[in-house]
């Protein structure tokens, strides 16, 4: 914004100067050719001043489509590490063996139940029949992991890849890391917003790196997971969606 007036205020300058320079210091002959040249001036700072506000614009429409896009493959990578962890109790760090777990791999659909058994202890301690509570939990069957989760869609088999950069992958990690002297898993996809955004203008997308806003993308890159604490939420706002 600064920019637009800073060139705004030159174009209304510049033009109230030259047209005063033309018609008190200019002989007659010349007038034309100066016009000329200074219509070409105003057209070009009025170019600038456009620029000024469309390329912001601009900038702001394109980064929205591709974060909204690279969001939702980054939430697919969170469903698909949920249920990897779901089912081995650990994240994984490879797209492939995370491909390979949702085309093989299965949930067990169980079900819990209260019931009542006698307890050998208690009888034989105090001579009568004693029972106690118990848990039962019954295997009802298996649900392929892939049908949970895409159903009939393949989209799983290219998430590793940032939507709209060519070649290019999103990182992943995963490890564990201590609490209460517990190793906990943990993972974390991420890319950097110069990888999203390369393309575009320098000067805007380093702007863009160094956001703090509730509804803008903080930091340098987007990112669900976290190998730094116990968190699989992503770190977009909810006006990309939920990062739940």
């Amino acid at each position: 914004m600064l920019k637009f007036i800073l060139i705004a205020i030159a174009v209304i300058l510049v033009t109230i100067g030259l047209v005063k320079l033309v018609d008190k210091f200019i002989p007659q002959k010349y007038k034309p050719i100066l016009n000329i040249v200074l219509w070409v001036l105003i057209a070009f700072l009025g170019y600038q001043t456009y620029m000024s506000i469309y390329e912001p614009i601009q900038f702001n429409q394109i980064k929205n489509k591709r974060y909204a896009a690279v969001i939702e493959n980054l939430i697919d990578i969170r469903d698909s590490q949920l249920a990897h962890k779901q089912v081995t109790g650990r994240f994984t760090d490879s797209f492939d063996n995370l491909v390979k777990f949702i085309d093989t791999a299965q949930f067990t659909i169980t079900q819990r139940r209260d019931s009542t058994i006698k307890d050998a202890v208690l009888s034989k301690q105090f001579g009568v029949d004693m029972f106690k509570e118990i848990v039962v939990i019954d295997t009802l069957g298996y649900v392929p992991v892939k049908d949970s989760l895409f159903k009939t869609s393949n989209r799983y088999k290219t998430m590793m890849n940032v939507p709209g950069a060519e070649n290019e992958k999103f990182k992943l990690q995963a490890g564990f890391i201590e609490q209460n002297k517990i190793n906990i898993p943990v993972f974390e996809a991420s890319v950097t917003k110069n990888v999203i955004l390369a393309d575009q203008n320098r000067d805007l997308l380093i702007q863009e790196n160094q956001v703090v806003s509730v509804d803008g993308v903080n930091g340098d890159k987007l990112k669900v997971g976290s190998m730094e604490e116990v968190n699989t939420n992503g770190n977009w706002p909810k006006t990309y969606g939920s990062a739940e």
